[in-house]
């Protein structure tokens, strides 16, 4: 039935999204690097890798700069557009594609670079592989300014490593546990309400049981 919606919602979303899509498309077309799409290898379930679409928002060679697959608030590499489709989640859309591919489903564990995936703790990695990677998800929901709780850090990859990975690894193996039909929709509900209201803590009313934050997030999440 998951599947199912997946293929429906999806395409029903690129339909009534393409008025959208096209001038974002001709728009990074005829600014920054003349990219459109940026698509990167992400994991997926079984572990297996697969090419992930995003609109292109950094410099073509950002993965070889800086902070690598680790994106910090304010970062040089982003594209002057890219800033307000990152801002917005816009340039998360052409995932709708890996969705009806099949790569990926509407809700789930968000997909990692593998840089990022070896963060998780082991038991968290073993979790998050049994299932199909989504567009959103629980941690996805809690973590929706990590940018921001990074650039707050004095060491911000430590941060990264240590505190929020740990942490989105729990809270993923939480979704695992808890899947379903019933989670699935609430999950799509949240997610369009924090996009509207960021500052909400919805999630933690209509998912009792969430892993709690570490004294590091305590406030933040």
């Amino acid at each position: 039935m998951q599947r199912l919606l997946d293929i429906v919602l999806s395409g029903l979303a690129l339909l009534v999204l393409s008025p959208l899509l096209v001038p974002i498309a001709i728009a990074l077309r005829l600014t920054g690097e003349g990219e459109v799409f940026f698509i990167q290898q992400r994991v997926g379930r079984g572990g297996q890798l697969f090419g992930l679409y995003k609109f292109a928002t950094m410099l073509k060679d950002s993965p070889n700069l800086g902070t690598g697959t680790v994106t910090l608030r304010n970062d040089p590499r982003v594209l002057p557009i890219g800033r307000f489709l990152r801002k917005t989640k816009l340039n998360e859309l052409p995932q709708l594609l890996n969705i009806l591919m099949g790569d990926m489903s509407i809700i789930g564990p968000r997909p990692q670079t593998r840089r990022c995936f070896d963060a998780f703790p082991t038991s968290s990695q073993a979790e998050i592989v049994k299932v199909r990677p989504g567009l959103s998800g629980i941690g996805s929901i809690v973590f929706r300014d990590e940018e921001g709780l990074m650039h707050a850090s004095e060491a911000p990859e430590r941060f990264y490593d240590e505190v929020i990975m740990p942490y989105k690894g729990a809270l993923e193996e939480w979704y695992v546990a808890h899947q379903g039909l019933g989670t699935y929709v609430l999950a799509i509900f949240v997610t369009a309400w924090v996009v509207l209201f960021p500052a909400s803590r919805l999630a933690w009313r209509v998912f009792p049981g969430l892993p709690s934050a570490p004294p590091a997030l305590a406030g933040s999440v």
